[in-house]
């Protein structure tokens, strides 16, 4: 049996819980097959940015820090949320500085990745920023601490491996830097 798949057609949308950082929305969508309704559920948020940042000695600039849906210290590259009307090249360096005090010289884009498309409507923006240099202290906010480190490029494959590094997302970009390095 072979069947076309085709889109689902969204009727109506509801905002169920607004969380701050992201809403919890409602779906009513018909099915293209059946025409019949069905209740789904997507969490809608920002865009979100990685950076892999790359200093003069060949060491990446990766972070530790505590993340309340696992409640254990990851160690991450830098990124985050892209702010209302900011280009994600400029929250990809900005993030970069607060979080690790690096600034980026250049910023080559390593495509967007969908971070979950069951559930998330937004992009994950991924760079690489092969030429940075510490410029000033890290700028954690009240709810997020980070600690730098600096790990050699050479030792990055064996980190995702191991699963030192398990963040999806920070896994997915490194890959992806990874290759474009031809590391």
């Amino acid at each position: 049996m072979n069947l076309e798949i085709a889109a689902w057609q969204r009727q109506r949308s509801r905002v169920v819980a607004d969380c701050r950082i992201f809403t919890v929305n409602e779906s009513t969508s018909l099915s293209p097959i059946t025409r019949q309704a069905h209740q789904f559920y997507f969490l809608d948020t920002a865009d979100w940015v990685n950076v892999v940042p790359i200093t003069a000695d060949n060491e990446v600039v990766l972070v530790r820090q505590f993340r309340h849906g696992s409640e254990r210290i990851t160690l991450e590259i830098p990124g985050g949320m892209v702010d209302p009307g900011e280009q994600p090249v400029v929250a990809a360096a900005r993030e970069c500085l607060e979080e690790t005090g690096y600034v980026v010289g250049e910023l080559i884009s390593l495509g967007c990745l969908n971070p979950n498309p069951a559930i998330f409507k937004n992009r994950l923006h991924t760079w690489l920023a092969p030429i940075v240099h510490s410029g000033s202290v890290i700028d954690n906010q009240s709810t997020e601490h980070t600690e730098v480190q600096l790990v050699p490029l050479a030792q990055i494959p064996e980190l995702l491996l191991s699963g030192e590094i398990d963040h999806a997302l920070v896994v997915a970009t490194l890959w992806r830097a990874l290759h474009h390095l031809g590391a």
